[in-house]
């Protein structure tokens, strides 16, 4: 599979990559988001439930995906992805020019791994019933009561779309998935406004694999 930019027609491949991913894994899910956004062909690499090639126990210390490709360069921390994909293609930004504002993106990025990406892997990964449950509850109620703050700009605190939104969308996409139901309210039409907004995006389809499309089939 590849990803490529061929939104002019004139536009071929920028980049010779390979990106071994994981259907099941959102921070697979987030750099592949990027990738479509920068319109960069890459050579994608699925695992086979969740087992990685052969190959890439010789390539990341940890065997762990996402892992990313660049000639000599290996790169097996997301947030790192995301970050030298935006700097290395630069267009379009995703994010902010000014160092202050760079800083708070950051500080978001930061924060949805604290405060939710923790309670997807909970989800995902605990043999904990208990534990598991309370995840479920936590993410839910964490994501209806920020819901209002969608409301006040297009994307999450930012009128443009950034890297904070390449890291929440692969997590409001797998709520299904997850086991999570978030009533459509008053107070949550924000969110479904803005997961509209996300899912729309010609970027985020092409970014998506047979098993992410199932997740909300």
């Amino acid at each position: 599979m590849k990803l490529a930019d061929d939104a002019s027609g004139a536009v071929s491949k920028r980049s010779a990559m390979t990106l071994f991913s994981d259907s099941s894994s959102h921070y697979s899910h987030r750099v592949r988001i990027v990738l479509a956004e920068k319109g960069v062909s890459v050579d994608l690499v699925e695992s086979v439930d969740g087992v990685p090639a052969a190959e890439l126990g010789d390539l990341n210390p940890y065997n762990t995906m996402p892992t990313l490709i660049d000639r000599d360069l290996i790169l097996y921390e997301s947030k790192v992805m995301m970050e030298y994909l935006d700097e290395r293609f630069p267009h379009p930004p995703l994010l902010p020019v000014y160092p202050v504002a760079r800083a708070e993106s950051r500080l978001f990025m930061y924060r949805v791994e604290r405060d939710w990406c923790s309670l997807v892997d909970t989800i995902l990964n605990s043999s904990d019933k208990s534990a598991v449950a309370v995840a479920r509850r936590d993410l839910g109620d964490s994501l209806t009561a920020l819901s209002p703050i969608f409301a006040e700009k297009s994307f999450f605190m930012s009128e443009d779309f950034t890297l904070v939104d390449c890291c929440i969308a692969p997590i409001l996409w797998r709520l299904p998935a997850l086991g999570i139901e978030i009533r459509a309210s008053k107070q949550t039409k924000p969110l479904y406004e803005y997961m509209e907004r996300l899912f729309s995006r010609e970027a985020f389809q092409e970014s998506l694999s047979v098993t992410e499309r199932e997740m909300r089939l």
